[in-house]
């Protein structure tokens, strides 16, 4: 059994890994961090996320959680979830990172990191969004130099980053199949949460491609999913396609 700590773990994505996880029998949620300061330190995880006791007190001390866990899944801010790269780097943790919203320097201090431990770092955990990104690049490979392309996004009001980073990946893959830029509108609706979409539009036909999540747990699953792609893997970056065998 994988023993994993969640780090965000009252947070909105956090919830609900504990919840996804909390129902498997391959893994078991051992630690919960959060901000030192916030309301639910001490408290146990399992009456935040589902209304029962899981034996698990939520901590705002990584490196004491590290005798515990086998993989830490990180969904937090560009800021502290650097700071657990390079302790996790340090200690030889595994690390699987959803959050968004880095810059170039921070993608390489994650590139570094992954020198040393495996790490899968994936702008969206969702299988049918990989799946969407080796759609949407053999379209734009056949398509993108007599169509115009353009990409939507929609997401809750709460969400911090904009665009988001799955519609900056969709992006990435159009220009490297094509070698130009597709803009990105980027919309704040709601509880959204995540909804994107990739228009071809050409003299005679337009071709659109949509993908809309229906839950968060479909990344919380996608987050256990790579936690257990993981174990014993050597150190290196990897991505969601390497998780689903996307090749």
């Amino acid at each position: 059994m994988l023993r994993i700590g969640i780090s965000g773990a009252c947070g909105r994505m956090g919830k609900r890994i504990v919840e996804v996880a909390s129902g498997r029998k391959d893994v078991k949620v051992t630690a919960a961090l959060e901000e030192e300061g916030t309301g639910e330190v001490g408290k146990d995880i399992g009456l935040i996320a589902g209304a029962r006791q899981l034996g698990v007190k939520v901590t705002s001390d990584l490196k004491k959680t590290f005798a515990d866990i086998d993989c830490l899944i990180e969904f937090t801010l560009p800021g502290p979830t650097l700071e657990h790269v390079d302790a996790c780097a340090e200690s030889g943790m595994p690390i699987v990172i959803g959050t968004t919203g880095f810059g170039k320097d921070g993608i390489e201090r994650i590139r570094k990191a992954a020198t040393k431990i495996p790490v899968v770092f994936s702008p969206n955990m969702a299988v049918g969004v990989n799946v969407l990104f080796r759609i949407v690049q053999e379209a734009a490979r056949i398509l993108g130099h007599d169509f115009s392309v353009k990409i939507d996004e929609t997401h809750h009001v709460h969400k911090k980053d904009s665009p988001s980073g799955t519609a900056k990946m969709i992006a990435e893959v159009i220009s490297d199949a094509t070698g130009g830029d597709a803009p990105i509108e980027a919309f704040r609706k709601g509880e959204v949460v995540g909804d994107h979409g990739i228009i071809f539009d050409g003299e005679y036909e337009r071709l659109e491609i949509r993908h809309a999540a229906k839950s968060r747990d479909v990344f919380a699953a996608g987050a256990v999913k790579a936690a257990l792609f993981l174990k014993g893997k050597k150190p290196g970056l990897y991505s969601m396609a390497d998780v689903l065998g996307i090749t």
